[in-house]
């Protein structure tokens, strides 16, 4: 049976890391013979991320693993290529945070084959077989999405017209928080997503969305802004301000 440990909207991103080290048994290993472990993690795209990559060096510093660390910068190959490298390093376990959920497969089957454990954090991938990774630790973000929403019933009193700044496309947490979201909005009809666009979870390109979303024939719909984080929130904030408009106070804000 799989194995899932749910961190729902953590604040601290150290939670992740101690539970991935947390989960890997050390018994065995010493001085003379340390764990490997290899990450590969998503990239920079946002202060969450590097606040999580800062803890997963440290904790494994703390626990005297040797931390083969990877940066995908938010692509997938680069992600495929760091896994096939930590399969051919013989590395003890590998974790890492999938840039997007699919496209994985061949990969983990390898890591099967060569008899190395898989541990997902923070993201989760589809693949046909569950028995190509461990567990997974992250957040339910289908219920992030849902108070998302839920926020914006409460303060609007259920009318709004939202424009949304998804994550990258194909990631776990956009696929996931726009399906909550749009769960609540199901049932409170007067609540319209009038507009909808990846902003990659950056905060340049939230700012940049958002400045397009202020220019569009509709931009006087938007009443709230929902951000699937917070940097494209905090980017589109400087979008608002730049076009005169009072964040909090024209547009509502939910991220």
């Amino acid at each position: 049976m799989k194995s899932l440990y749910s961190l729902a909207q953590s604040p601290v991103s150290a939670l992740a890391t101690i539970a991935v080290f947390g989960l890997i048994n050390t018994s065995g290993f010493g001085a003379d013979k340390k764990l490997v472990v290899g990450f590969s993690q998503v990239g920079a795209e946002s202060g969450w991320r590097t606040a999580n990559t800062e803890s997963i060096k440290s904790e494994a510093a703390k626990r005297g693993i040797d931390l083969h660390f990877s940066d995908a910068q938010q692509k997938e190959e680069n992600q495929i290529k760091a896994i096939r490298s930590f399969i051919a390093q013989g590395v003890d376990v590998i974790a890492f945070s999938p840039v997007v959920e699919t496209g994985f497969e061949p990969v983990l089957q390898e890591a099967k084959k060569a008899g190395i454990p898989v541990v997902l954090s923070d993201r989760a991938v589809k693949v046909s077989d569950d028995s190509l990774y461990k567990c997974f630790i992250g957040s339910d973000f289908i219920e992030e999405g849902r108070r998302a929403a839920n926020e914006v019933v409460k303060l609007t009193g259920g009318k709004a017209g939202v424009a949304e700044l998804v994550g990258t496309v194909g990631s776990a947490p956009a696929i996931d928080r726009a399906k909550g979201f749009r769960e609540v909005l199901e049932k409170n009809p007067d609540i319209k997503i009038v507009m909808s666009q990846s902003g990659d979870f950056t905060r340049a390109k939230g700012k940049e969305v958002m400045e397009a979303f202020l220019k569009a024939p509709n931009a006087k719909d938007i009443t709230v802004l929902f951000a699937h984080n917070d940097d494209m929130a905090l980017g589109a904030i400087q979008a608002m301000e730049e076009a005169g408009i009072k964040p909090g106070q024209d547009i509502k804000i939910v991220s």
